[in-house]
C-alpha cells in the first residue's frame, strides 16, 4: 500500500511550500503566506480584513501582522469601510499588484511546464482528483489542522 503521507511530502517539496520565501518579484520577497493573501485580495473585490482571513483559515491576529507587512512593503492598502468604521477593507497597490500578478503568472507557466509531461487524460484525472481531494478535505471534521 502507497504511503500517503509520503506522498504529500514530497508533493509539498517540488511544489516549494517549505521555502521561507516562495517568490521574488524584482527586490521584493515575498511568503507563502504573504502570496495566498494577495492572491485573495486580488481575487475578492474589496474584502474586508475578517473575510480575507477567514479564507484562508487564520487568526485575525496573526493575519493583521501579515497585513501590516504587506502595508510597510507598499503593496497593500487598508482602508475603513464607509458604512462601518470598525471593519478595514484590503486592496493591492499599483506595486501590490503588480507583485500578484507576477507570481500568478509565474504559478501559471510553472504549472502549465508541469502538466507538459502528461497526456490530456493524465492531465484531466489529475485536476479532477484535486478537485475530489479539496471536496473531501472541505468535509473533514478535523480541516485545517492534522489529528497529534
Amino acid at each position: 500500500m502507497e504511503n500517503k503521507r509520503e506522498l504529500f511530502q514530497v508533493l509539498t517539496r517540488r511544489f516549494g511550500l517549505l521555502n521561507k520565501n516562495c517568490c521574488s518579484v524584482g527586490t521584493v520577497d515575498i511568503s507563502l503566506v504573504q502570496s495566498h493573501i494577495l492572491y485573495e485580495i486580488d481575487k475578492q473585490i474589496t474584502p474586508s480584513m475578517q473575510q480575507i482571513a477567514e479564507t484562508i483559515a487564520m487568526d485575525i491576529t496573526t493575519f493583521s501582522r501579515q497585513i501590516q507587512t504587506l502595508i510597510k512593503m507598499d503593496l497593500v492598502k487598508k482602508t475603513p469601510s464607509a458604512a462601518d468604521k470598525r471593519v478595514y477593507l484590503l486592496s493591492l497597490t499599483v506595486q501590490g499588484k503588480f507583485v500578484a500578478t507576477t507570481i500568478d503568472v509565474s504559478m501559471n507557466e510553472y504549472l502549465e511546464e508541469v502538466f507538459s509531461h502528461m497526456n490530456e487524460f493524465e492531465k484531466e484525472t489529475v485536476i479532477r482528483s484535486i478537485k475530489l481531494l479539496n471536496q473531501a478535505m472541505s468535509k473533514s471534521s478535523v480541516c485545517c489542522t492534522p489529528l497529534i
